[in-house]
């Protein structure tokens, strides 16, 4: 057999059509082994291309068998499927294509939780269309369909059926919890987001899939969808991060080490490294910036997209005109270890 992408053993939710609503994969496997590869295509019936093939009762015991002298971890994953009353599932990508099924597009967003792929690291074209909207809820993901029915069996037993909320993707915390991390929130973190050991995300910072931290760093403002922040940077409460899904087109906007973007500041370009937004300024590729000399002096007005990916910038708005300067960064961002350790 070829070498596959991806391999992972899932179980999931179903609708009353049989139709998946979600998959969680305890153990996702990037460029899995040849022998993995064999054993478990064999057991599932696989052959070749990019599939999601239900597991029944027999090919889980198959697969239980068959996997103990290959990979002991897919093993034991294989073995307690044995006794699930969910749907269970094999997923194989033979190459990195978009996903065309929702057991597909959660294996893609286990694989940057689980921080085995960094963000932009796959394709993720056209996974809107593949995933459903879903209610979240205490009794897992529900078709909004039957969402009603469902809160009436939960009233007439005398239960409340609590819908978290109602989206196309889980919260990260409910699939991977990745080593070395604070999330405060957890809600705001969704699956599909790579957080890199040391980060610690306050109540009010948000993660989006397709994006995340290189860490460590603190994150009280918002990683929009395909950013990724710099290792040692901090983003200031209510600040923001311009996505490629929010505006920012097909600029991939990213910030570099070092950085810090103050309260309520936000980034249309992409920033280098040990650079400062100050509080409350936000910069579009458009914002006229006023390049200032170490005497103060104004050397020239450019776009603030002919400054995106520089280093060593500090980026303020002058208190009496308003006028948007930049001038070279002269103070190092240090991170407060205290605040940031995770033990």
């Amino acid at each position: 057999m070829t070498q596959l992408f991806s391999f992972g053993l899932g179980v999931g939710t179903h609708n009353q059509k049989q139709e998946w609503l979600e998959v969680f994969y305890p153990a996702p496997v990037l460029n899995p082994s040849a022998e993995l590869a064999a054993v478990a295509a064999k057991a599932a019936g696989y052959s070749e291309g990019n599939q999601a093939i239900a597991l029944n009762a027999a090919q889980v015991s198959q697969l239980a068998a068959d996997l103990a002298s290959v990979d002991a971890e897919q093993a034991a994953i294989a073995k307690s499927f044995a006794d699930s009353k969910q749907p269970l599932v094999a997923t194989f990508l033979a190459d990195d294509s978009a996903p065309n099924t929702t057991p597909e597009a959660y294996l893609k967003l286990h694989l940057l939780s689980h921080r085995l792929v960094k963000p932009h690291g796959v394709v993720l074209d056209g996974m809107f269309g593949v995933l459903p909207n879903v209610a979240w809820t205490n009794q897992g993901a529900i078709d909004l369909a039957e969402l009603s029915e469902r809160q009436m069996q939960a009233r007439l037993s005398g239960e409340l059926l609590d819908v978290d909320c109602v989206d196309k993707f889980p919260k990260m915390t409910n699939y991977v919890v990745p080593g070395g991390v604070r999330i405060a929130h957890t809600a705001r973190v969704r699956l599909g987001a790579y957080i890199g050991e040391g980060t610690t995300i306050m109540h009010e910072g948000f993660v989006n899939f397709n994006a995340g931290t290189e860490g460590p760093g603190m994150i009280e403002g918002r990683i929009s969808a395909g950013v990724v922040v710099g290792k040692g940077s901090d983003l200031g409460g209510g600040c923001s991060t311009m996505g490629t899904l929010s505006g920012g087109g097909n600029i991939v906007i990213s910030v570099g080490e070092g950085c810090l973007l103050g309260a309520n500041a936000g980034i249309g370009i992409p920033l280098g490294d040990r650079c400062t937004v100050e509080a409350g300024l936000y910069i579009t590729a458009g914002t006229k910036v006023s390049v200032l000399a170490d005497n103060g002096d104004v050397v020239e007005v450019v776009n603030a997209r002919d400054l995106a990916g520089k280093s060593d910038l500090l980026f303020r708005r002058h208190s009496q005109t308003g006028a948007v300067q930049c001038r070279t960064n002269k103070s190092a961002i240090e991170l407060n270890e205290e605040l940031h350790k995770h033990n």
